[in-house]
């Protein structure tokens, strides 16, 4: 029955993360919910584990329709790897803690701003090229991939935010670019976590294929109905991180 409740929470996770991000929203609680006296680090692991198959499997999906500027993004990527091993070795030494009350005013700030610009993201016009563009984009992996190892919760609506907002990209274009950074800093998180005997091999296998059928599911719904969807399901996704991040930082 365990299995079943966390490979359900797998592939729901892994549809949701292969449009815009957020899939832990889901698959962490429940983890947490399933096997509550686990030690955190196991069941973070676990979870990066799984997910990291499906955001590759999303990522190998949208090159092959999306054009994505491998010069800027495989850069960024290489820089967010990086610096997710050190935001993850960081949270070994203190605690992000403070980072809880924070976020979800955070998102608050990301949600207002979607809201208000209501033609950001909805056409693809890229700001730079070539090494600003890699410049650029290597920032913007270079601070969430950080985030990701320290914390976490909204790595991949942050990445799609970012690469709308800095970059010029639409919502497609920014969710297949996001998905390429976010393999990046899951990789360097599974790394972190394995070494440390923090994964458990048994349950990822399994919630690994839920995961890559959810993901190629909503990479297709994603590629079929185009930057318009992206953009709703952006919005629905980060209105819901507010709800989970506010009620774990101010009320449980």
């Amino acid at each position: 029955m365990e299995m079943l409740v966390v490979s359900l929470a797998s592939l729901l996770a892994g549809f949701v993360d292969s449009i815009v991000g957020g899939g832990g929203l889901i698959l962490v609680p429940a983890l947490f919910a399933v096997f509550p006296t686990t030690h955190p680090a196991t069941l973070f692991g676990t979870n990066k584990g799984a997910s990291v198959w499906g955001t590759a499997i999303a990522t190998v999906q949208y090159s092959k329709r999306v054009n994505l500027p491998w010069q800027a993004l495989g850069p960024a990527a290489a820089v967010c790897f990086a610096s997710s091993l050190g935001g993850a070795w960081l949270v070994t030494v203190i605690s992000p803690e403070y980072l809880r009350k924070s976020l979800p005013l955070v998102l608050v700030i990301v949600l207002v701003y979607t809201l208000a610009k209501k033609q950001l993201g909805r056409h693809h016009a890229p700001r730079f090229a070539g090494s600003r563009e890699a410049w650029v984009a290597s920032a913007i992996g270079a601070v969430i991939g950080f985030y990701d190892g320290f914390f976490g919760p909204g790595t991949g609506s942050f990445f799609v935010f970012l690469l709308v907002r800095l970059l010029g990209y639409d919502f497609l274009h920014a969710s297949a670019g996001a998905k390429l950074l976010n393999t990046a800093s899951n990789l360097a998180a599974i790394i972190l976590f394995a070494l440390k005997g923090h994964v458990w091999w048994h349950f990822v296998l399994v919630m690994a294929i839920a995961n890559i059928l959810g993901s190629l599911a909503g990479t297709h719904l994603a590629l079929k109905h185009g930057t318009g969807f992206v953009r709703s399901v952006f919005i629905v996704v980060v209105s819901a991180l507010i709800l989970k991040t506010s009620y774990d930082a101010f009320l449980r």
